[in-house]
């Protein structure tokens, strides 16, 4: 039964009747199927590329794009150089030697004339028709040329390979065609195949012919497709002059790039123009592109023309990023985040338009959730607990940091309550009002900002946390959570949507999945207003990177210090440095480096200090000026700009609160830092110089957070210098407008020869008699 299968015949239909693929066992297993998902590109080991006329032709259609065919030979040179099996199928060689052709002509017939007329002015001249077969022929030889002149920079071979229809149609050509291109794979060569425009019959008349000034060449599409499954490919790349397949007709309003496509769909797409050269079209690539997938290769479809993305369109497709339309065979169970994203951004202005105490009584709501549903949500961590223990992939320090207990949901319940009371005065609340005029009053109020991208790793308070300060504030969200808190994440999100019921808003909170729905999701700056990563530094600079247009809130490391001065007081030094670093080493307001003054050298305090440390099994390293003066003691540092996140810090010498602030501002995040002194005037000084998020005085590093702050919740921690800086309550997820109220007031009122005065009058200021006015 199995050899039956493997030998099984696939018929093409009734344009392709003469062509039949024979899998034999010597030519490898049969596939289960193509990949589901495009995160499963990565695994792609054996990639056809094909090359469609647009993408490889200049504008004018004589000659090559050079500048992009060198970019796309680039990436295939460096997936072959990974390991992969890279084949390409190419057109261009009608162009090239178009290109020649033209040349030749024009300089023979200005020889002719020379001779002719006896002299070197030369008469208007018309060229004749060029014949599509001809310049193929003309073009073949000097696009081979050109590739392999451009591989062989990368120290990659490569073999041309010249096909018609008749090798499909006969078995033992097809069989020759198949063991030639695995026998060139198997010697890591690069196959270069194209159809053999020479001989070919020339195409049907098509509306895509519009006369002698352009040349049609010949449909690649179905080739590629034919090879891909004959070669057994992992996936066909098809790169056109289009980004991929659209709902509606490409370059309206209304069209939108279909991400992935399932064949039942077909329906779904508009086909717009063919393209201004070869004889396919997208059609022709859509047909192409299912039969192929229906055979075993995945399939995208892509832009290779775009200016923004042709350097790395390949390397992107096979890293899984979301570029050009994915073929799939597989339907994913829910919506996609495209879908979640348009169904959260629809919710939100339902959202928006709730009154503060209906979003105060959801939150309400949800509080009284958390105790009700204890048991569940205790179940459910433990199984998280459990299998993260049973792994041992994490510290002791973020272990700790992902197990809930009943004390920690009656405080989570306590702070979700101080939000529904801060949710009653925070959307709408005016900041300022001013009378510009009689009857002309401006308004400056609170609004949201929309719908905003939370992702956030291990802890799962976060998770009710974040959705009740974006239900208060009025913001639709979409929150990544960390996958080691699966279970209880599922819990606690089932628990948010039946709060949000209350009053019909079920999808205002919606969880993504994977690490790639993210970064999906970075792209989408239309929908998505502002993205608020809480976790590690790695996690802040990935999404800074992926973020396309879209503002992204956090801080990107948080390397704290703890600057011990020589008047410091050793009580408090004691208690800062062990609370600093001790409390919570996760945490991004942990202390990372601790600066001791060097006269604390030849204290008590310094001995007292490091016993501390040690007896609180922190692990230390010493900055180059401190392991200078030990014999035996800590490692040296790598580097002064580490974040620990866990029981180590760094321990360095500096002569003065002046070389600490300099350390600092040389080494440090911007995030939180820390003098411990009894002198007033070093201290206000340090507090002066230094411009980090936040800056303290005799108080731990642990200080830095919304909840201490008195903001009620946290939204997160801000080192940027727009929006909001340092910790972030509520109003770091809202935004202003301005409201003009008037009675048919018109700007030529207020022009410059003064016929009318702005008053400029603050109406939130005191008495009368004692408001500016301004002219």
């Amino acid at each position: 039964m199995l050899l039956q299968r493997l030998r099984s015949r696939i018929q093409l239909g009734p344009h392709n009747h003469c062509w039949r693929i024979t899998r034999t066992l010597s030519q490898g297993p049969w596939r289960s199927g193509p990949f589901a998902h495009r995160s499963e590109l990565r695994h792609a080991k054996r990639i056809m590329v094909k090359l469609g006329s647009a993408v490889v032709t200049r504008g004018d259609e004589c000659g090559l794009a050079l500048g992009r065919l060198a970019s796309i030979v680039e990436q295939v040179a460096v997936l072959q150089n990974q390991g992969r099996e890279m084949m390409i199928v190419t057109s261009g060689a009608v162009a090239f030697g178009k290109q020649r052709l033209r040349h030749e002509i024009l300089l023979s017939q200005s020889v002719r004339q020379a001779l002719h007329s006896g002299h070197s002015q030369l008469k208007d001249t018309s060229l004749p028709v060029l014949e599509a077969r001809a310049c193929a022929a003309a073009g073949q030889s000097g696009l081979m040329a050109l590739y392999e002149a451009m591989f062989s920079q990368y120290s990659t071979c490569t073999a041309q390979v010249l096909v018609t229809n008749l090798d499909f149609c006969d078995d033992q050509k097809r069989r020759n065609l198949n063991s030639t291109l695995r026998e060139l794979l198997r010697m890591n060569i690069v196959p270069i195949v194209n159809t053999n425009d020479a001989v070919v019959a020339p195409p049907e008349p098509d509306s895509d012919l519009q006369g002698v000034n352009v040349i049609s060449i010949k449909d690649n599409d179905s080739l590629a497709a034919r090879l891909a499954v004959e070669m057994d490919a992992d996936l066909l790349i098809v790169l056109s002059d289009v980004e991929g397949l659209y709902n509606c007709c490409p370059g309206t309003d209304d069209a939108k790039l279909i991400d992935i496509f399932y064949p039942g769909d077909q329906q779904s797409i508009t086909y717009g123009m063919k393209s201004r050269v070869g004889i396919g079209g997208m059609e022709a690539k859509v047909h192409s592109s299912i039969w192929a997938l229906q055979r075993g290769t995945s399939v995208v479809i892509a832009s290779g023309t775009h200016p923004k993305v042709t350097g790395h369109v390949i390397a992107d497709i096979v890293e899984g990023k979301k570029v050009g339309t994915f073929f799939s065979e597989t339907k994913p169970a829910g919506m996609t985040v495209e879908q979640q994203t348009e169904v959260a951004h629809t919710v939100w202005r339902k959202l928006a338009s709730l009154s503060p105490k209906q979003r105060s009584d959801i939150i309400g709501h949800l509080a009284n959730l958390l105790i009700d549903r204890k048991d569940d949500i205790l179940s459910a961590n433990k199984m998280d607990v459990d299998l993260a223990v049973s792994q041992g992939q994490l510290s002791a320090a973020l272990l700790a940091r992902l197990i809930l207990t009943p004390s920690k949901l009656d405080n989570l319940a306590v702070g979700l309550r101080q939000i529904a009371l801060a949710a009653l005065d925070c959307v709408g609340r005016v900041l300022r009002r001013t009378k510009l005029a009689h009857k002309l009053e401006l308004e400056q109020i609170t609004v949201p900002i929309g719908v905003l991208l939370v992702a956030f790793d291990e802890r799962p308070d976060c998770l009710p946390q974040m959705s009740a300060l974006a239900i208060a504030s009025g913001n639709a969200s979409l929150l990544k959570c960390g996958k080691e808190m699966a279970n209880t994440n599922r819990v606690l999100h089932q628990l948010t949507q039946e709060a949000l019921a209350l009053h019909d808003v079920t999808q205002a909170v919606q969880m993504v999945s994977t690490c790639e729905e993210v970064w999906d999701l970075c792209q989408l700056d239309k929908m998505i207003d502002l993205i608020v990563p809480r976790g590690s530094a790695e996690l802040l600079r990935d999404i800074r990177r992926a973020s396309s247009g879209i503002p992204v809130l956090g801080h990107s490391e948080g390397i704290c210090h703890v600057y011990v001065d020589a008047q410091a007081s050793a009580d408090k030094a004691l208690k800062i440095v062990r609370d600093s670093k001790c409390d919570d080493p996760a945490a991004c307001n942990s202390m990372e480096t601790l600066l001791i003054h060097q006269d604390v050298l030849g204290m008590p305090l310094f001995n007292q200090m490091i016993d501390m440390l040690r007896a609180e099994r922190v692990k230390i390293y010493g900055g180059p000026r401190f392991a200078s003066y030990l014999t035996f003691g800590p490692m040296e540092a790598r580097s002064m700009r580490t974040e620990y996140g866990d029981l180590e810090c760094c321990i360095e010498l500096v002569d003065s609160a002046q070389a600490a602030v300099e350390h600092i501002r040389k080494y440090g995040s911007s995030h939180t830092d820390v003098i411990v002194t009894e002198n007033a005037g070093t201290a206000e000084w340090f507090l002066q110089q230094l411009d980090s998020a936040c800056v303290f005085w005799n108080a731990s590093s642990r200080f830095a957070d919304g909840y201490r702050f008195g903001l009620g919740a946290e939204v997160g921690i801000s080192t940027a210098r727009i929006h909001a800086r340092g910790p972030m309550g509520l109003e770091g997820l809202l935004t202003t407008k301005w409201v003009l109220r008037g009675e048919g007031h018109v700007a030529a009122d207020f022009n410059e020869s003064g016929t009318m005065k702005f008053l400029h009058e603050d109406l939130r200021a005191g008495p009368a008699e004692e408001r500016q006015q301004l002219s």
